[in-house]
């Protein structure tokens, strides 16, 4: 389709980036959200929005500060294994060790494309980033002088760390993590506007609240924890506008909340590792020493698995998906190698020189509704910390695959529910639009229809399905993608899969 016409670049001076880590669309409401709800009706409402695949953190973390997707950020999960990092161990992406040891050995490419706060500070601009999580950090990575103007806090310290004090001295302690999580985010959320911001905030700012998603990985979409940590965030987004208001420039603020991803609800937990040894495969998670060639390298991520093959043995690769395909919790397998019953990883923009020879993104069903918010349960791997009825993510689920985005301010139409799909990867590049900044790296599409001066919503959204399958004596794996396209960008919408056992004919 041709995209509806906006203007170059935006009228605002500052922009805004609030995430609601796990946020599902369908919380949101008048009674719940009041704050989040009347910015909606004030502004746009994406109400068909997208995370991307893994839907994890750290991945959707590193997509909204660079608008790329994961095989060209070079950030594809919340933990890889990277060897050249830490041989034993797979690695946490946000933690501060594995982001310094990363640009060590990569020349500065731990995130292989810019970052907004980057492109930013090479024109002047400053900016502000405080997290109640460590994923802030991927915003805003690079060492800086003890009087650089643009101030990171991200849950476990601060760029410039001479800044502690001062936070400390202002705020108290960062507090104890607790369910919900309501200390950590008021915290953030002061750190923000109270010690980053002066008279006026900086160009941009981002703002990480840790909630709904520790809450509901505690105790699962819906729960009464969950939901109070959900009208804590709305608190907090009246902290946002609030000091706005008193700095009076509000109305020259654009402003975006988003969530990185949705969440589903833990069915049964599953061990791929256990499994994986159980069919003859030398697979672990860590290693007393380094793996050695045809040794596997199992890393969980809750809803999707990771598996690095040492070597790379195209036979080893092949046997490992066909035993996959044949176990209970597979949904959907990507693997390295053109192989029966899977689907390149490109498919997903998950290739590239760090990924993993397969991922599984495990199986999920849709239960009758109990309520008025969908109820998918997922298999859950590598977090045995959470049980069933706990919340989890990173499947191809559509409570995953389908979060929350709202913006309003100067740029955003009024009042508009935007019902064409948009994603996590088209947040920066609708921001840089209305900075009228310029970048050869980005994924996603400027959403253009949202803009004030856009010509009325129009175009086809192309759907699209993938299947895959491969036949077995006792039955026949089968798996699907379902995804929407427009204006050259993919949005994933759901996948799933299983063995299907072979009729039985009675004779």
């Amino acid at each position: 389709m041709t995209a509806p016409t906006a203007p170059a670049a935006g009228r605002a001076k500052y922009f805004i980036l609030v995430v609601w880590d796990g946020m599902r669309p369908d919380f949101v409401s008048p009674e719940l959200t009041p704050t989040l709800y009347a910015l909606r009706q004030e502004g746009v409402w994406f109400a068909n929005h997208h995370p991307a695949y893994p839907s994890s953190t750290e991945v959707n973390g590193t997509v909204l500060a660079t608008g790329a997707f994961p095989e060209h950020s070079h950030i594809l999960a919340n933990n890889e294994y990277r060897p050249e990092i830490e041989p034993l161990i797979p690695i946490p992406t946000q933690s501060l060790k594995a982001v310094r040891r990363g640009d060590e050995v990569t020349g500065g490419q731990y995130i292989a494309v810019p970052t907004v706060a980057e492109l930013l500070h090479g024109h002047h601009w400053n900016t502000a980033v405080a997290g109640a999580k460590p994923v802030a950090l991927l915003h805003d990575r690079q060492p800086r002088s003890d009087d650089s103007p643009n101030p990171v806090w991200f849950a476990e310290g601060c760029l410039p760390a001479t800044r502690l004090p001062v936070l400390t001295n202002l705020l108290g302690i960062f507090p104890a993590a607790a369910s919900p999580n309501v200390g950590r985010d008021e915290w953030a959320a002061r750190c923000l506007t109270e010690a980053f911001w002066g008279a006026q905030p900086p160009r941009y700012s981002v703002l990480w609240l840790s909630e709904p998603d520790y809450s509901q990985h505690q105790h699962g979409p819906g729960s009464p924890e969950a939901l109070a940590a959900i009208r804590n965030c709305d608190d907090r987004l009246a902290t946002v506008l609030h000091a706005l208001e008193r700095r009076g420039v509000r109305a020259e603020t654009d402003i975006i909340v988003v969530s990185d991803h949705g969440f589903s609800t833990i069915g049964a937990n599953c061990d791929v590792g256990e499994s994986l040894r159980a069919a003859g495969f030398n697979a672990h998670s860590t290693w007393e020493q380094p793996p050695k060639q045809d040794d596997v390298v199992v890393v969980g991520n809750g809803g999707s698995v990771m598996l690095y093959v040492i070597g790379k043995s195209p036979v080893l690769i092949s046997n490992l998906v066909v035993t996959l395909q044949q176990q209970p919790f597979s949904g959907v397998i990507f693997a390295s190698n053109h192989l029966p019953g899977t689907f390149p990883r490109a498919e997903v923009n998950v290739a590239g020189p760090t990924a993993p020879d397969i991922i599984v993104s495990t199986r999920w069903t849709r239960l009758p509704a109990h309520d008025e918010h969908p109820h998918v349960v997922v298999f859950n791997d590598g977090y045995h910390e959470y049980s069933a009825g706990c919340g989890m993510h990173v499947t191809l689920s559509p409570t995953d695959l389908h979060n929350t985005c709202v913006a309003a301010g100067p740029d955003f139409r009024k009042g508009v529910v935007d019902p064409l799909p948009s994603g996590n990867v088209d947040i920066v590049p609708t921001l840089l639009h209305l900075m009228d900044l310029q970048s050869t790296t980005l994924d996603g599409r400027v959403l253009s229809e949202a803009l004030v001066g856009a010509s009325a919503m129009s175009g086809r959204v192309e759907l699209g399905r993938l299947d895959a399958h491969v036949q077995f004596a006792g039955g026949t794996w089968m798996q699907y993608l379902n995804f929407v396209e427009l204006n050259g960008v993919r949005y994933l919408d759901e996948g799933n899969g299983g063995l299907k056992a072979s009729a039985v004919v009675a004779k």
